[in-house]
């Protein structure tokens, strides 16, 4: 396994990152024992859940299992790098102050719920799972830092922010001395590509490592033909307006796979990784086999004619009026 620091911070993780969106729902609680063992067995130290998550069966239920995991002992929680998230409604009918959100009141009783838990006295990273344009900067940070400096919380991350927001809050952040996020959850992968043309670059400058989800975009570039009824797959096929059967985008990058010597999936992290926005990509499995071959995902240099091809398989600047031969953001500034 490979290894590297998360944003700004001393913190090191690795470079897969093991989602946990599936357990305590499509993944029994057995199975998903068995996932995190193996997942510390053969290096990966960086586990990543939600407050929300198990929502199938009741919000804080992935939680639980988490923490019920760390207490069968031989050190896993001081073992593992530890993420979770806050925003969303832990109830159906959520009461006022409990609706999707962030505020003062909630986030102090949303941190300490997930803390019970899991388990365990304080969380490694902590990440807005969306961002909140009701909240003024001042309640925001304020709120974050007393965490911080109670010792719950150690760094902060986000999700699903805009370049825009990860400048806005950084800079706030800064201005107010504290090192504000280190990390931002992105939805990317060869199939979505949109978070090269603002929230990397704005990443990069601000010190915030990007930690993709869905880097095989729900299962669509794993050389699948065919989804199966109700599967992940076959929703992610949907959302994306996608046809496996008939994709001739996929049927040429199953071929550079071929040429390339891996499989689909190694390839796909691979190249998620290859970015130097990109610290540690999350893989969501439902069973242990889904663990097979992720070590080799993070060890392995794709050849930049590789990339280069990859690219243009999957190419971003399709049909937009972009600047050539200019990053982004400059390449769509006229």
């Amino acid at each position: 396994m490979q290894y590297t620091k998360l944003g700004r911070s001393n913190m090191t993780v690795s470079r897969i990152c093991l989602g946990t969106m599936h357990f305590g729902t499509r993944t029994p609680d057995d199975e998903a024992y068995k996932i995190m063992d193996k997942a510390l067995d053969i290096g990966i130290n960086f586990f990543d859940t939600a407050n929300v998550y198990g929502r199938d069966v009741y919000c804080g239920r992935t939680e639980e299992l988490i923490g019920n995991w760390f207490q069968q002992g031989n050190g896993r929680r001081d073992k593992t790098v530890l993420a979770t998230k806050v925003y969303g409604a832990m109830l159906p009918s959520p009461p006022p102050n409990e609706e999707g959100g962030l505020s003062a009141y909630k986030v102090r009783k949303h941190a300490a719920d997930s803390l019970k838990r899991l388990q365990t006295d304080h969380i490694d990273l902590y990440q807005v799972h969306h961002i909140d344009e009701r909240i003024s900067l001042e309640e925001f940070w304020t709120t974050f830092d007393r965490l911080i400096n109670n010792g719950d919380v150690l760094y902060m991350g986000t999700s699903n922010y805009s370049g825009w927001g990860l400048a806005k809050y950084q800079m706030d952040a800064w201005q107010k001395g504290m090192v504000g996020f280190v990390s931002e959850q992105a939805q990317y992968n060869l199939l979505s590509r949109y978070p090269e043309l603002e929230v990397f670059p704005a990443a990069r400058d601000f010190g915030i490592s990007i930690i993709p989800y869905m880097p095989l975009g729900g299962g669509l570039l794993t050389g699948k033909r065919k989804a199966d009824a109700g599967s992940r797959t076959a929703q992610v096929e949907k959302e994306y307006a996608m046809d496996l059967t008939t994709s001739n985008q996929l049927e040429a990058f199953s071929a550079l796979c071929r040429e390339i010597g891996e499989t689909e999936s190694v390839v796909a992290i691979a190249w998620v990784l290859a970015n130097p926005a990109v610290a540690s990509a999350i893989v969501g499995p439902r069973t242990v086999g889904h663990l097979d071959g992720l070590d080799r995902a993070a060890e392995l240099q794709l050849e930049p004619e590789h990339i280069q091809r990859l690219n243009a398989i999957f190419d971003i600047n399709k049909g937009r009026q972009l600047k050539p031969d200019v990053p982004a953001p400059q390449a769509f500034a006229w």
